[in-house]
């Protein structure tokens, strides 16, 4: 008798039919993605230290454009760039200084950047039927975790979530980490393309080289044991990375001081992975954090933007390289890219109807069923 899946494996007991052909590349089930996923969802933005205190900065909620403002007292909030009076964008460049107003550039109607409540209307004189009070700027909810903005679109937004749990990262010192680089990138693919690639290692042995020979495992096309045929839980866990190697890095050998504050498990694993669909997954290691953000621009084109977050000693050391340190990532994230534009490509095919998903793609099936409850719940 052959190995058999433990019933408490992740991997799938079936194989069942992944989303149409239509979710990859209609427009009209992209802008019912945007209308309820993104527009529910908590969507993260940056890090709050990258948000300088007496500025505004524009950002991208799936398909809304928002403004980020934040006080001199280093207070936050976010608005939709958009003037109630007749739509024009409010702040024009990636960053503008702030002051107490926040003043239209195309009719002056000036907003106090508190609270976003219409102050003045600029040359205009409105008739008494005009609600001031109604015609503020519209709010965005804010939320930090971990030293990273989500943003929310929904008036009354629900909690944020992540695969492994909100406390997962308590171990890191989040909150005075630095950002040392950052990368960006547009791919060909829809956004779904590529979470997909993300949540499955079928295609590591054959696109990823390097990264096998790093982590040993996905050389088997699984992301951990538990996905092995023939595993039990009483099996002892072992080292994700390949013999002598710590840390993420082209030498495997940490870039800096270990994290002082991780267990013993969060040492031997090498390297944690957070997911918070539908815009980020956070990779936390022994010595650096990286983010990467998925933002949607259109059926077919997705941009990536990568950041790594060191400790100020780190980055403080003698001839120091935060982008040779990001570089074996970034190789793996281009990697990654070139296999969902490929994927991309195939899926227009007239004779692609629906993927048929492997026992060791769960994570896909997971994500596209949240995708499709998303949709339906707010229709």
């Amino acid at each position: 008798m052959g190995l058999e899946r433990h019933p408490l494996s992740p991997r799938l007991a079936r194989c069942p039919e992944g989303l149409p052909r239509e979710a990859y590349q209609d427009a009209a089930w992209f802008a019912r993605e945007m209308a309820t996923v993104f527009s529910r969802q908590w969507v993260m933005v940056g890090r709050l230290a990258d948000f300088t205190p007496g500025q505004m900065q524009r950002v991208q909620v799936g398909s809304a454009p928002v403004i980020v403002v934040r006080a001199v007292d280093g207070a936050v909030s976010a608005f939709h760039n958009s003037c109630p009076h007749r739509g024009s964008e409010l702040c024009r460049a990636e960053r503008e200084p702030l002051g107490k107003l926040i003043r239209c550039p195309y009719h002056a109607f000036a907003f106090a950047a508190s609270d976003g409540a219409l102050v003045a209307t600029g040359h205009a004189i409105p008739t008494d039927d005009f609600d001031r009070s109604a015609h503020g700027l519209k709010r965005v909810a804010c939320r930090e975790w971990n030293g990273f903005l989500f943003l929310n679109l929904n008036a009354t937004p629900g909690d944020l979530y992540a695969d492994v749990g909100l406390r997962t990262l308590d171990n890191w010192p989040m909150s005075t980490l630095v950002t040392g680089h950052r990368w960006e990138t547009e791919i060909a693919c829809n956004w779904k393309t590529f979470w997909e690639n993300y949540s499955e290692c079928l295609h590591c042995p054959g696109i990823h080289p390097e990264l096998c020979d790093m982590v040993p495992i996905y050389g088997k096309g699984i992301m951990g044991q538990s996905e092995a045929l023939g595993w039990t839980p009483e099996e002892q866990a072992r080292p994700n990375l390949r013999a002598g190697a710590t840390s993420w890095t082209e030498s495997g050998q940490p870039c800096g001081p270990v994290f002082p504050g991780l267990s013993d498990a969060e040492r031997l694993a090498g390297y944690n992975f957070v997911t918070l669909w539908p815009s980020t997954y956070i990779v936390a290691h022994v010595d650096y954090v990286r983010s990467v953000r998925i933002q949607p621009m259109a059926p077919e084109r997705t941009r990536l933007i990568a950041e790594w977050y060191f400790p100020e000693a780190t980055l403080a050391q003698d001839g120091f390289d935060a982008a040779a340190v990001a570089g074996f990532a970034k190789m793996v994230m281009e990697q990654d890219g070139a296999a969902s534009e490929m994927n991309q490509r195939g899926m227009r095919s007239p004779i692609f109807k629906a993927a048929r998903l492997m026992p060791e793609e769960y994570e896909i099936h997971r994500f596209h069923q949240w995708v499709l409850n998303e949709m339906e719940m707010h229709a």
